[in-house]
């Protein structure tokens, strides 16, 4: 996840700090120092670490913080206070218009995921009950059309096309389209390309005459660091963005773009893609964000990632037969599923307050987890509800029609085995002690 790095330092000096009980001038000049450091090394553009530290300094030296029983955490609060506001304070959202359309032109430059970022978007306001039209206005970049259509369809989403016409023509019957159709959203996939120009710009400003768009939104790839500040700025003074968002959060960027792009520009980061899936898009709340870059947790968005991945119902029915000690392996393997669902497990860990920064091998083993679906596809219902019954010539059944060895099934139910101890805890908690020792013993792990 991007941050990782600058989580780890700037946990690394608060640290320190808390060992001091109170804090000397001096030495919340070097946590300054340290925290410049930080920021730079995670690509921050120089002028707008300048500034931070600067508006971090004047108020770590106040009365209010020096005479206080617990400076470190003044400090700590005050550096959460600047960085969200130096990435926009409050949530930004996306304009609607009062008379549909509300038409929203994608720009950005090649490489930055315009087309599935954008649809993504598009998906994301489907879900909040509105109507988009995908419009493919990039004639140039080879199969960029074709591309829009399978995204589209993988999302159930209409695409309006009209093959290598004049992108300006394309937009205006797009959002002429969307009247007709009932269509409330255009999303204008618009060109892009390796480097700014000037051909680049005069297209997307006719474009912009043309349709007259209610929200100009800029896609920005965050691995690439400060050029992501430049194109930001670049687009900005020919087409006057009106919000900007990074794609690629979830990979090792360094982050500073995320932090860089409101300061220069003005202009919010009002969504972030954070990963390959084509839900893979949250609203980027520069608060919870700040939150997770010192390691304080964002367990507002865990909570709704939870809401939107798993399923109400069958968590409570899920509930009340672990209550009555029935949890089965159909019910083990619907669990694991929806964590799946929920996407990586290491990023799902840095929304826990405490945990940002601690680098844990969370990934899910993909084969692992499709090994432990055929063995429990392979196996009756009977069977899934009583594991007891399975003895050796049941096994080997459900090895072959697995593809996978006797051993890896007997692993599995041993997994289980202690999986259902554990149910049991919860059940009854008198009788847990040094369970979930006895537990690592077991082969413990997960099966995924």
């Amino acid at each position: 996840m991007a941050f990782e790095s600058l989580t780890e330092k700037l946990a690394a000096t608060f640290k320190r700090l808390r060992g001091k009980g109170r804090l000397s001038e001096s030495d919340v000049k070097q946590a300054m120092k340290e925290i410049k450091m930080a920021l730079l090394e995670a690509d921050v553009n120089f002028k707008v670490v300048k500034n931070f530290i600067a508006s971090v300094s004047e108020r770590a030296v106040g009365a209010d913080v020096m005479e206080s029983l617990t400076p470190a955490q003044m400090i700590v609060k005050i550096v959460n206070e600047e960085l969200t506001a130096l990435m926009g304070g409050g949530d930004s959202k996306l304009a609607i218009s009062s008379t549909p359309p509300t038409v929203v032109m994608l720009v950005g430059l090649q490489g930055a995921g315009k087309t599935t970022n954008g649809a993504k978007l598009a998906g994301l306001m489907k879900k909040q009950g509105k109507r988009p039209l995908l419009a493919a206005c990039d004639i140039y970049r080879p199969a960029a059309i074709q591309q829009l259509e399978v995204v589209g369809g993988q999302l159930d989403l209409p695409v309006f096309q009209m093959g290598q016409a004049n992108p300006v023509d394309i937009a205006k019957a797009a959002v002429e389209h969307a009247r007709r159709h009932g269509n409330d959203m255009v999303f204008l996939d618009t060109a892009g390309r390796l480097h700014v120009d000037e051909q680049l710009m005069d297209e997307l400003r006719a474009i912009k005459a043309a349709v007259s768009p209610t929200e100009i939104l800029l896609v920005v790839d965050a691995m690439i660091g400060q050029d992501a500040v430049t194109a930001a700025k670049a687009f900005d003074d020919a087409l006057d963005i009106d919000g900007v968002m990074l794609t690629k959060l979830d990979g090792d960027a360094r982050g500073g773009a995320a932090l860089s792009i409101r300061a220069v520009t003005g202009k919010p980061i009002k969504f972030a893609g954070t990963g390959e899936k084509l839900d893979n898009i949250e609203v980027f709340h520069p608060d919870r964000m700040a939150s997770r870059i010192l390691g304080m947790g964002d367990v507002l968005s865990l909570i709704e990632k939870a809401e939107q991945t798993l399923d109400a119902k069958k968590a409570a029915e899920q509930l009340e037969r672990l209550r009555k000690n029935k949890f089965t392996l159909s019910d083990f393997y619907d669990q694991l599923k929806q964590l799946k669902g929920m996407g990586d497990l290491q990023d799902i860990a840095s929304m826990l307050p405490g945990m940002g920064g601690k680098k844990m091998d969370l990934s899910v083993d993909e084969k692992g987890l499709a090994r432990t679906e055929a063995i429990i596809q392979s196996m009756t219902p009977y069977e899934r509800e009583n594991p007891s019954v399975l003895n050796s010539s049941r096994k080997k059944r459900i090895a072959a029609g697995s593809g996978t060895q006797v051993v890896d099934v007997n692993r599995l139910l041993k997994q289980f085995e202690g999986i259902q101890q554990l149910t049991r805890q919860f059940a009854n908690p008198k009788k847990s002690k040094g369970l979930l020792s006895r537990f690592k013993g077991m082969g413990g792990g997960l099966p995924f």
